[in-house]
């Protein structure tokens, strides 16, 4: 039996509904394939990014946007070793730079305005508890969700090494630990890469931090 045109149209219109419901669908799903989403915020970790003129623990922000600049402190009691300028670099290069971001070494750093270098490297251990070895902390929200400039303190005497950079790195970016993540993960998992607690001096990021990465940036 043949079917007259107007319907014929009208089961056409219906198929193709279909077919764009079940790519946008598909789309989604891979889009959150992600092993956890540790990316600020989540419902663990809704904050709020503020300004501090010290670490505290407490924020967490992403950066402004995917062109991520950085600058080592080159004088004074917070500068960094030429060794631990080198880990730097090789973090930013080696681990960053091959996801989503656009990634800079700022020589000639911006402290104010609204260009503001995105991440101030210093070797200090000022406003952090004993038991810590890095911190990071947004000297200037641009926003509850997004810091323009953040700092990362991390000790002296050899403690500027691959996971611990790449550690507070993904602070610096918005990435969380394993209790803020949803769903919730150990801060032990493997497979937070270098974003677990403790962190192994050379982890990097893993699969689930890139994903979280590229999806938001």
């Amino acid at each position: 039996m043949s079917i007259p045109s107007a319907k014929r149209l009208g089961v056409r219109a219906v198929c193709l509904a279909a077919a764009v419901f079940t790519t946008v669908a598909v789309t989604a799903g891979v889009a959150w394939a992600a092993y956890t989403d540790n990316m600020y915020p989540t419902q663990y970790e809704q904050s709020g990014c503020f300004s501090e003129s010290g670490p505290d623990g407490q924020v967490s922000c992403q950066t402004d946007n995917a062109t991520l600049t950085y600058y080592m402190d080159s004088g004074g009691s917070n500068m960094l070793e030429t060794e631990d300028r080198n880990v730097v670099i090789s973090v930013m290069n080696s681990v960053y730079a091959p996801t989503d971001f656009t990634v800079s070494l700022d020589t000639t750093p911006e402290f104010s305005g609204s260009a503001e270098t995105d991440i101030v490297y210093e070797e200090s251990a000022v406003g952090m508890s004993a038991s810590a070895d890095g911190v990071t902390f947004c000297n200037n929200a641009a926003s509850t969700l997004k810091c323009d400039q953040q700092y990362i303190r991390i000790r002296g005497a050899g403690h500027y090494v691959k996971g611990l950079t790449c550690h507070e790195t993904g602070h610096a970016v918005g990435l969380l630990h394993g209790n803020k993540s949803s769903p919730m993960r150990s801060n032990s998992d493997e497979l937070l890469g270098c974003m677990e607690t403790p962190t192994s001096d050379e982890e990097g990021l893993q699969a689930n931090n890139i994903e979280n990465i590229n999806a938001t940036y």
